[in-house]
Parts: C-alpha cells; structure tokens; sequence
C-alpha cells in the first residue's frame, strides 16, 4: 500500500476506536458531574410532569415524570439536527420518594452516557415512574427545549424577569397561563403536545430602558424635523428679499386681454 495512504487509514482508525468527538460512539459522563450538588434544591413535588426552573446565571434545573425505563436529553440545531446537552447534578426519585444520585442509579445497573447528538439516561431495572432532575445550560433571556414528556408543564423565570409584553416576551405553544409566586412568575400548562417549547422574557428594567431610549429618540427626531424647517424658511425669506421668488405665471398664463383691449 502507498504510504501516503496510511496515515489517513491511522487517522479514521483512531476515530472509529476511540469514538472521537462522539461521532461515532458515546462515553459516560462523569461522576463528578453527575453528583454536584444542584444550584437550588429541585422541586419534586410540582403535581406536573416537567418542572422547569431557570436560574439567574443563564442555568435550568428540570425534573421530568418518567413512564419509561430511558430518555433522550438533546437540543436541536437549525438544520433539524440534534446536539447534546450537558447535564450535571443528575438525581432520580423512585415513586416510594427515595432519591439516588447520578453515580448510585450507575451503581444499580442505570447509565448516563453523552454522544455528541444526545445524552442518554437508562434507569435501573424497575425504577420507572419516578423522576428525573438534571441542571444543564440555557441562553440569556430565553428557554427554548423539546418536550421530552408530555403533559402538564411549569416553567419558572428567574426573579423579576415577565413575558406579558410583547415582543420582548414570547411564549410557545399557547394555551398557557402565568401566575405569580413572589418576585418570580410561574407560566403553566394543563398539556403540552408540542415537540417544543421556548419561553423569551425580559427584566422589568429592560422596559424602562427602551422607553427610555425610545423617548429620546423621539426628541432628537423632533428637534431636527424643528431645525430643517426653521432652515426652509430662513432659505425662503432670503429669496424674497432678494426678489428670487418673483412669481410671473399667473401673469403669463392669464386670460384677461392685454393692456388697451379689454
């Protein structure tokens, strides 16, 4: 074989081996992620199939309602593909209210495995129906997820943060309502059959900076629109005095006879 050959041959080896980048094969995640404490303590008794709580630091914590014995967690991109999520803080509550960490569901024959397109959760055998809480990252004033469950679902927004002015907030799908628990608001919904759901919002403050802003500009414009004509009108003035603007179409045009015949 010519050698120029072997070393891209070593270089595919070497990926299909090793499962580089996760093209090609997964890899647990570890356990010192899978046993962080979470940012907040998750809220497991919610009476909805996924809990959501955002964070200020651009952070979600979620816990799910499982019916099934796995789980896909994963984004989608803007060409229909999938990414994976990163997940730490893993915790499962069996339905008798006990609750292991990430490493314990390993230890009881569960796994936690990252791909680049996914990071897939398998329970223990006979852990179904219990739920699962993860802390993964999010954006900067917006949510947006699919729906691993169906179901009822609550989001909560982090402190002082609304949705009700359009369009610095967004919500999908419709049908939903926004009740309020202290400086936070909680959006709910009875069912969610979407493949998605993505919340946008805004601080308080944000509003009063565009109005702000919006003011402002507004008067700039006014002012210039104010100098512009005061400019027009010092321009015409000047032609007047002048004599520039010496109107002589009625005269030429008009239709009373010349002088001495009429």
């Amino acid at each position: 074989m010519n050698r120029r050959y072997l070393l891209p041959l070593a270089l595919v080896a070497l990926v299909l081996t090793s499962g580089c980048l996760g093209f090609f094969g997964s890899q647990s995640v570890s356990g010192d992620r899978l046993d962080e404490d979470p940012p907040e303590p998750y809220v497991w008794d919610s009476g909805v199939n996924a809990h959501i709580t955002i964070t200020e630091n651009a952070r979600f914590q979620a816990v799910y309602r499982l019916n099934r014995s796995s789980v896909e967690l994963f984004r989608r991109d803007g060409f229909g593909g999938r990414n994976s999520i990163p997940v730490s803080a893993v915790r499962y509550r069996y339905p008798n209210g006990t609750v292991i960490s990430g490493t314990e569901l390993r230890a009881r024959g569960g796994a936690v495995d990252r791909s680049r397109s996914r990071v897939s959760v398998t329970l223990p055998s006979g852990a179904e129906g219990g739920k699962l809480a993860f802390t993964s990252s999010s954006t900067p004033k917006r949510f947006s997820l699919p729906t691993f469950v169906n179901g009822s679902y609550a989001v909560v927004l982090p402190p002082n943060r609304r949705v009700e002015v359009f369009p610095f907030g967004k919500v999908n799908p419709g049908g939903y309502t926004v009740e309020s628990d202290g400086d936070r608001r909680i959006i709910r919904w009875d069912s969610v059959e979407t493949d998605s759901i993505s919340v946008q919002f805004y601080l308080q403050r944000d509003l009063f900076i565009f109005g702000g802003a919006a003011a402002v500009l507004a008067a700039v414009g006014a002012g210039g629109l104010f100098y512009y004509k005061r400019r027009i009108e010092a321009l015409r003035e000047r032609r007047e005095e002048l004599g520039l603007d010496v109107d002589t179409e009625d005269d030429e045009f008009s239709d009373d006879p010349p002088p001495g015949m009429g």
